[in-house]
C-alpha cells in the first residue's frame, strides 16, 4: 500500500495523493504539459529542470519504459505528479515500469490526487513553487523558504561537460550544436540529413567554434531563465558577426534574440504541451507544435534586422524571428517533437539548405 504523499504550495494550499516513484521531499516550479502521450520525453527533457511537472492525461505510463526514446540520459525534473499510473504497462517495446524508472531515477511522484483543479491554480495564479512531502503540516517559515525558491544555474547543471561527436552515414555538412541542455531529438534531425554533428558545451567560446569550421550553428533548447546567461549570449554574439549559418530552438531561440539585443519576459504558465498553434505570418498557415518554455521573446524588443516569423496562436506571443542582415533564424516551438506534432520539422531542410547556400 503506498504512504500518503502531499504536495504544498507556496499559498499554502495542500493536496493529498499517495506516493510513487522515490520517496523523498523536494522542492521546485510547479508547471503544468497537456500532452496526451510523450511522458518519457516529457520525464527526460532537460528543460524541466528544477520543476515540477503535473501531466493533464489522467493516465500515464501505459506503455511503459523505453530507453530508446528518452531526450537524455537522466531526467532533470524535481518530481512528477499524474492522476493515474499504469502499474501493468503493455508494449512489445517496453523494458520496465514507470514506478521503478522514477525509483531508479530519484524522482518522487504523486497519484490520486486532482490534476484538473491543481491545474486549473496554476492557470488561475501562475507558476507556483511548491513542495513534496510525506506530512499535511507546514510552517509560517517553510512557506517563506518555498516561495523563495528560484531555478538557478540552470544550463550549468544540465550542458555536457565534454565535446561529443557523431557522424552522419553520408555527411554532407558539419554542424556545430551549442547544448544548452538539448534534447537528443535534435541530433537525429541533423544526422538524418547528412550533417556530421559537433556538440559542445554551452560554456565553449566563439573563437573555440569558429576553429572547428563549421558550415552552421545549432542552439539547441535548455532550461532556466534565457537571460542569466550572459556569457553564452555574448559568445553568440561574436559568432553572428562571423555571419555563420544558425538555428535556435525554444532557449536558443530566446538567447539569439537576446544577443541581438532583444528582451526575454516570464509568462504567466508558459506553454507546455504538444498541441501548441502557431500561426506563420508570411503565408497565414496554423501549424501544430510542441513547446516546453516558460519564458518569451518580446516581439517588440527585436532590432530593425530581427523580423517575427512565427507567434502564437493563443495569445499571439513571438514564436519565431528571422534575421535579415545575417543566415539565421530561430523558434520557440520543438520542430523535432517526439513524441509530439511533426508538422514543422521541413526546418531542418530549411536550415540544411541555408547551410548549403553559404557554401556556394
Amino acid at each position: 500500500m503506498s504512504r500518503a504523499a502531499y504536495l504544498v504550495l507556496e499559498n499554502g494550499t495542500v493536496f493529498e495523493g499517495k506516493a510513487f516513484g522515490a520517496e523523498k521531499e523536494t522542492t521546485g516550479e510547479l508547471v503544468f504539459t497537456t500532452a496526451m502521450t510523450g511522458y518519457l520525453e516529457t520525464l527526460t527533457d532537460p528543460s524541466y529542470f528544477g520543476q515540477v511537472v503535473i501531466q493533464t492525461f489522467p493516465l500515464i505510463g501505459n506503455y511503459g519504459v523505453i530507453p530508446a526514446d528518452f531526450e537524455s540520459e537522466s531526467p532533470e525534473l524535481k518530481g512528477y505528479i499524474v492522476r493515474e499510473w499504469c502499474q501493468a504497462p503493455s508494449n512489445f517495446r517496453s523494458e520496465g515500469d514507470l514506478d521503478t524508472f522514477l525509483k531508479n531515477s530519484g524522482v518522487p511522484g504523486i497519484c490520486g490526487l486532482d490534476t484538473r483543479a491543481l491545474t486549473r491554480i496554476v492557470r488561475e495564479y501562475g507558476v507556483l513553487n511548491c513542495r513534496i512531502q510525506y506530512t499535511p503540516e507546514v510552517t509560517d517559515a517553510e512557506l517563506e523558504e518555498l516561495r523563495a525558491y528560484r531555478v538557478v544555474n540552470a544550463v550549468e547543471s544540465t550542458t555536457i561537460s565534454e565535446p561529443q561527436h557523431y557522424d552522419a552515414q553520408e555527411p554532407q555538412l558539419r554542424v556545430v550544436l551549442m547544448d544548452f541542455g538539448a534534447k537528443h531529438n535534435i541530433d537525429r534531425e541533423l544526422l538524418k540529413r547528412g550533417c556530421d554533428l559537433t556538440v559542445v558545451p554551452a560554456s565553449t567560446s566563439a573563437e573555440d567554434i569558429i576553429a572547428m569550421e563549421p558550415d552552421g550553428i545549432m542552439l539547441s533548447n535548455g532550461p532556466g531563465d534565457p537571460a542569466e546567461n550572459t556569457a553564452v549570449i555574448a559568445e553568440i554574439k561574436k559568432l553572428n558577426d562571423k555571419k555563420i549559418p544558425m538555428f535556435g530552438i525554444c532557449l536558443g531561440h530566446q538567447l539569439l534574440a537576446l544577443a541581438q539585443g532583444g528582451k526575454t519576459e516570464k509568462l504567466k504558465y508558459g506553454h507546455r504541451g504538444a498541441n501548441q498553434p502557431v500561426k506563420e505570418l508570411e503565408t497565414g498557415r496554423v501549424y501544430i507544435t510542441s513547446q516546453n518554455h516558460g519564458y518569451a521573446v518580446v516581439s517588440d524588443s527585436l532590432p530593425e534586422n530581427g523580423v517575427v516569423s512565427f507567434t502564437n496562436g493563443n495569445d499571439n506571443t513571438c514564436e519565431g524571428v528571422n534575421y535579415t542582415d545575417m543566415p539565421a533564424f530561430s523558434v520557440q516551438f520543438h520542430p523535432e517533437a517526439c513524441g509530439g506534432p511533426l508538422d514543422t520539422a521541413f526546418l531542418f531542410d530549411r536550415f540544411v539548405n541555408m547551410m548549403k547556400e553559404n557554401k556556394n
